[in-house]
């Protein structure tokens, strides 16, 4: 699991350098690409970040045309951020080998198999996402230690 989830982050690391954004920001776009338009409060939600960082990030996004803020209709208070389909099509095309590959792979799968992985992946999904909270709250209580620097041989002039 842990050399599938390396090699799933180099594959999606290679798609967002030639988007054009950095591997975090591509995360944040699959969420959107799985969900469809959502407020920043449910992207931050789903990937555990703070609010401040998904502003960033959606900044970043927008900036790049591959999302959009709209705002609510009936509440102008509130804004979802909505993925422009063109750009999406545009990684989803890089994708396409891996999905052929799933594809392959899956069809020695049978039925009951395959909906056994799928409650394996959703369930290991939600893990994850209490694991990370869980460090994040633990990481917030404690004091804040300055990380230890990493220092580089000296050359003497």
């Amino acid at each position: 699991m842990r050399k599938a989830s390396a090699q799933g982050t180099m594959f999606a690391k290679t798609v967002a350098d030639r988007a054009g954004i950095s591997s975090s920001d591509m995360d944040c776009m699959d969420f959107l690409n799985v969900e469809g338009r959502m407020t920043a409060g449910r992207l931050a939600e789903l990937t555990g970040l703070t609010s401040g960082a998904i502003t960033g990030v959606i900044d970043r996004l927008e900036r790049a045309g591959f999302v959009r803020r709209e705002r609510d209709e009936s509440d102008r208070r509130k804004v979802f951020i909505v993925p422009v389909p063109e750009r999406v099509m545009e990684i989803g095309r890089l994708y396409e080998s891996m999905q052929r590959a799933m594809h392959r792979q899956s069809e020695g799968y049978s039925d009951a198999e395959l909906k056994l992985l799928l409650r394996y992946a959703t369930e290991s999904y939600q893990s994850i996402l209490g694991a990370t909270n869980e460090l994040k709250t633990m990481i917030e209580a404690s004091p804040k230690a300055k990380p230890a620097a990493i220092s580089k041989p000296r050359r003497d002039a």
